[in-house]
């Protein structure tokens, strides 16, 4: 370690990296949550939020206003602490989840060499808030939405860690920088269709329906539609929430919505390339600034795009049963992904002894 560390400081600027993200993330949640209501409401042939504000741009701040001056109200045979934990636990995991997502070259708070084990110990430890929420609401239907979430995200997560075996196959690597690195040069060098230029095409067949089956699998560990049976209105009254109001169903909210862009950003960063664009750009000799902030504005198009594929499936395709949402899970996806894993993994061998 230099003479020169000083570990305030470092202490300062780490703490002032996750301020800026924290900041940046939310503000940029808000305008998306809108998105998502105008792309619901256009689907459906209506107008969506559009009286507060200029076009309804401030509708999410005006909703953010109104749960935090409502009235906080907890159950009386709730479990106060664990009622109020729950929400918490959910939105700082669903945060803490950023911390290795790189945006650009440099930019990211925690370069770490199992940036995918740490997503997924994340995503996995997720389920806990949901479950504390149900059970500590003292309630037959939220408990039964929490049930249902527990059972969904475990069956999915297995599917999803086997598609990201195939990534790993591929790049060599658990560093989602590196990941990213892997995939620069143009977009026939992208993961979805096989990775390493044109030599692993034949790779996209196994690639593209293991990038399909992520997208699905991440609707059903986000509780998205048509995967949102821990949520199902019509049959639990809004499920492992409906005892919540206020700033606690607001951090739940948030929670969800944190997650879901961050799995837009997976999807991005394991199969589009992450930052790196689909054709080299003539950047290399602008500063290494101008060019991080090109790159992260690539990277956030194409998150942005992944979360509107979210709000069309959203607002397009009908709820599944929950029997049909484990039998998809269980009978399909891991089967499917077992033998992606297989054949990636197969040709590799196949390409280092024989090529």
């Amino acid at each position: 370690m230099p003479e020169t560390f000083n570990p305030w400081l470092w202490s300062l600027l780490t703490v002032g990296q996750i301020l800026l993200i924290v900041v940046l993330l939310l503000i940029a949640i808000a305008f998306l949550l809108l998105a998502d209501r105008k792309i619901w409401a256009g689907v459906q042939m209506r107008k969506g939020p559009n009286v507060v504000g200029p076009f309804g741009l401030l509708q999410s701040f005006a909703d953010l206003i109104k749960f935090v001056l409502k009235e906080l109200v907890v159950p009386a045979g709730a479990d106060k602490f664990v009622f109020l934990l729950a929400p918490v636990i959910t939105v700082t995991l669903a945060l803490a989840g950023w911390g290795v997502i790189p945006l650009a070259p440099g930019w990211v708070i925690a370069d770490i060499n199992v940036g995918i084990l740490y997503l997924l110990a994340m995503s996995s430890l997720g389920v806990y808030g949901i479950i504390m929420g149900g059970w500590a609401s003292n309630s037959k239907y939220p408990f039964l939405g929490a049930l249902r979430s527990a059972a969904q995200m475990v069956s999915y997560e297995v599917s999803i860690g086997f598609v990201i075996i195939t990534v790993i196959l591929l790049a060599g690597t658990m560093n989602l920088a590196d990941i990213v690195k892997a995939q620069d040069g143009g977009f026939w060098n992208w993961n979805v269709f096989g990775g390493g230029g044109l030599a692993n095409l034949p790779l996209a067949l196994v690639m593209i329906p293991m990038m399909v089956v992520f997208y699905i699998s991440a609707l059903a560990e986000t509780n998205r539609p048509p995967f949102d049976l821990p949520e199902a209105e019509s049959e639990l009254v809004a499920g492992y929430q409906v005892e919540y109001s206020s700033t606690p169903y607001l951090l739940f909210m948030l929670g969800e919505y944190v997650a879901i862009v961050l799995m837009c950003a997976m999807i991005s960063i394991l199969f589009f390339g992450g930052w790196t664009s689909p054709v080299p750009l003539p950047i290399d000799s602008w500063p290494a600034t101008a060019q991080s902030i090109v790159y992260c504005l690539i990277f956030s198009v194409k998150v942005v795009f992944w979360f509107f594929m979210f709000a069309m499936a959203k607002a397009i395709v009908p709820r599944y049963r929950y029997d049909q949402l484990m039998r998809l899970g269980w009978k399909v996806f891991l089967p499917t992904s077992l033998v992606g894993v297989f054949l990636v993994a197969g040709y590799k061998v196949f390409q280092k002894v024989y090529m």
